[in-house]
């Protein structure tokens, strides 16, 4: 197979006509676009003239996204304190609002031509009998079935939830007839949150993973905020016994770095070395 590599492109709230210089300077041609603002989709002009200049940016720099990263509105924590109760389509305060987010997201994805969106649902519940369980799926599944009506995939970003877990809701919604499940698997954050091992997690959902956010941190140090992000091979992934156990499972989708230190200098270096990198350990065959 060859290694396909990309990065992270949020859209800009002014403006594309640069989108995609940053990922041409580095010599890659795919992609993950971000977009958390949700006044995107509802601003008729706006969304017309960012469709149309994404679109030419795309043929202009030769870069093809290979999914949509899709935000919502609201608070969002990324802590263990007030993450449970404001990440994803688990608080149900938020759901019904972020169901109508994610559906217009895949609007969106739809009229650029790409075949996935993806987002990060939340701190799904752990246990089936919970009486939240059922609901946050069915919640879910709104956004997975819409997609499902457009041909696109739904695909779960991890972090928040232990592996089985999402195996447990992947299956559940399955059970629905839903047939467009997948998984954006980021190492780091199975291990940034505390819910297992990135190497073992492909044991048990490994057949869902469609593309990989390469990411490296460590585990938490205290019980309210996450562990911390490190530079890709620094951290705990453990990045070449990872990707081959990638390579054994017949991975064939894209890796997207994702460092998330802000658009800067030191970004760009981590970029390349991480680029360097995922070609090594790839081409190399661990005895």
């Amino acid at each position: 197979m060859d290694l396909k590599i990309g990065t992270i492109q949020p859209i800009p709230k002014t403006g594309c006509d640069h989108i995609f210089d940053r990922i041409a300077s580095l010599g890659l041609h795919t992609c993950q676009l971000c977009n958390w603002d949700t006044s995107l989709y509802d601003d008729g002009e706006r969304r017309r003239e960012a469709l149309r200049v994404i679109q030419e940016q795309q043929e202009a720099k030769q870069v093809q996204p290979c999914a949509f990263w899709a935000g919502y509105g609201g608070i969002v924590c990324w802590n263990f304190v007030e993450g449970p109760v404001t990440m994803g389509l688990v608080p149900a305060a938020y759901r019904a609002q972020r169901v109508v987010d994610l559906r217009k997201g895949a609007d969106f994805a739809k009229e650029l031509g790409l075949p996935a969106i993806i987002t990060h649902c939340g701190f799904i519940p752990e246990n089936m009998t919970d009486s939240e369980f059922l609901p946050v799926v069915m919640g879910i599944a709104e956004v997975a079935t819409h997609c499902q009506s457009l041909g696109l995939q739904f695909w779960f970003e991890t972090g928040q939830e232990t592996p089985v877990t999402l195996l447990r809701a992947i299956q559940r919604l399955e059970e629905l007839g839903l047939k467009n499940l997948g998984i954006n698997l980021d190492p780091a954050n199975l291990l940034l949150y505390g819910k297992g091992n990135p190497i073992d997690a492909l044991s048990v959902f490994g057949k869902y993973v469609r593309n990989i956010h390469v990411k490296d941190g460590c585990v938490p140090l205290d019980g309210r905020s996450l562990g911390p992000e490190k530079q890709v091979g620094q951290g705990m992934v453990q990045y070449p016994r990872f990707i081959q156990r990638l390579k054994e499972i017949g991975f064939s989708g894209e890796f997207i770095i994702e460092r998330e230190i802000g658009e800067n200098e030191e970004q760009l270096r981590d970029i390349r070395e991480t680029m360097g990198n995922l070609e090594k350990w790839w081409n190399t065959e661990e005895k």
